[in-house]
């Protein structure tokens, strides 16, 4: 059974930092493009990072600088760091899998693929 299970939102001050965790089962992430996407109340869903089989990664402009997307294959883990948290960041993350075709070329910082399965989200909270 695939399942995806993120972890590590909360609330925090503006500038503070939070980790996101995604535990993959089901399958091995090392093989897939894995992007994490967020959605705040009344917006469309951003895709905001993705990176692939090969690590390599892509950004959506609105975190390029603060946010950080890696995996640990062994743990079968997606994470997303996130730095300089603002108000505007504030939203449920949910992370997903792409495919194996590798990150979109842009602009929206998804996977080439479009995502197949997803979390049940995380809420990040940014207040000032």
């Amino acid at each position: 059974q695939v399942e995806l299970v993120e972890s590590g939102g909360g609330s925090v001050q503006t500038g503070g930092s939070l980790r996101l965790s995604c535990r993959a089962s089901g399958y091995k992430i090392g093989a897939y493009c894995m992007g994490w996407v967020r959605q705040a109340p009344g917006k469309a869903r951003e895709g905001i990072a993705a990176i692939d089989s090969d690590g390599d990664t892509i950004y959506a402009d609105s975190v390029k600088g603060r946010f950080t997307i890696s995996k640990d294959n062994a743990k079968n883990t997606l994470y997303l760091q996130m730095n300089g948290l603002q108000a505007e960041d504030t939203a449920m993350y949910y992370c997903a899998e792409g495919g194996t075709y590798g990150v979109g070329a842009g602009p929206e910082a998804t996977c080439h693929h479009e995502y197949i399965d997803w979390g049940q989200g995380t809420q990040v909270t940014v207040s000032s």
